[in-house]
């Protein structure tokens, strides 16, 4: 029927019309789009260069951190009196100290060992006729020259079984504890005299005397780290 097809026509030419007004981009909806575009990609482009920047200046602080910290842990160490004591502090304690450590090579073996069981010690410090040092005797000497022998110590001068001056191992009273104890551990000894500067004895010190000194930097060692544990804090070298 020519009517029905004009008003198909007619509502066919609406339904196209309605679809081209809703696909039609107006100006301003274009400078809207572009605006929009640009404020994101600034936004993107800000918020880009705000992570650079703080990432900069998170890695410049813990660098200047890890800076600082590597130089105070540097000048910074617990107080120790390990490598500061010396065969003279070992000397001061010893039993030695307070007592005549000396004996005439002239003297009879018999005279030494009634010298080391009254002080209770294992060697003494011979001397010549002038005062000098001549050398050292101990009890082992007198076991291993005198009693497996089966001679008399009474007849037996010390100077025949001591250890003679040439021969002898000693030390500086500055030298250190720890160089002490090596010069007695590499020649199986256990005592040393003590020499000053000219030559002249000032003292003699045991391997016991040496290992008390040991455990006294031990346990003052132990004691700043007890003291660091509980959060009394420490001393420091600066």
């Amino acid at each position: 029927d020519p009517k029905e097809h004009h008003i198909i026509d007619i509502n066919s030419s609406k339904k196209n019309t309605s679809l081209c007004c809703h696909n039609i981009i107006t100006p301003s909806k274009r400078r809207t789009t572009r605006t929009t575009i640009m404020l994101s990609a600034c936004a993107s482009s800000i918020t880009r260069a705000s992570a650079r920047t703080l990432s900069q200046h998170r890695l410049q602080a813990s660098a200047a951190v890890s800076s600082h910290f590597a130089a105070t842990t540097s000048k910074r160490t617990v107080t120790s009196k390990v490598g500061d004591r010396t065969a003279e502090h070992a000397w001061n304690k010893s039993c030695y100290s307070g007592m005549d450590y000396t004996i005439s090579e002239d003297a009879t073996v018999f005279e030494m060992v009634e010298k080391l069981a009254a002080y209770d010690v294992g060697c003494l410090v011979t001397k010549d006729e002038k005062g000098n040092l001549s050398g050292v005797v101990s009890e082992r000497d007198y076991v291993t020259k005198v009693a497996l022998l089966g001679d008399s110590s009474e007849d037996i001068p010390v100077k025949k079984i001591s250890t003679k001056a040439a021969n002898l191992v000693m030390a500086r009273p500055y030298d250190t504890v720890d160089a002490c104890m090596d010069k007695m551990l590499s020649r199986d000894i256990r005592h040393l005299p003590l020499i000053d500067d000219m030559g002249q004895v000032v003292g003699i010190i045991s391997i016991k005397d040496l290992i008390k000194e040991c455990l006294d930097e031990k346990e003052h060692t132990l004691n700043q780290l007890a003291s660091f544990a509980v959060g009394e804090g420490g001393h420091f070298v600066m």
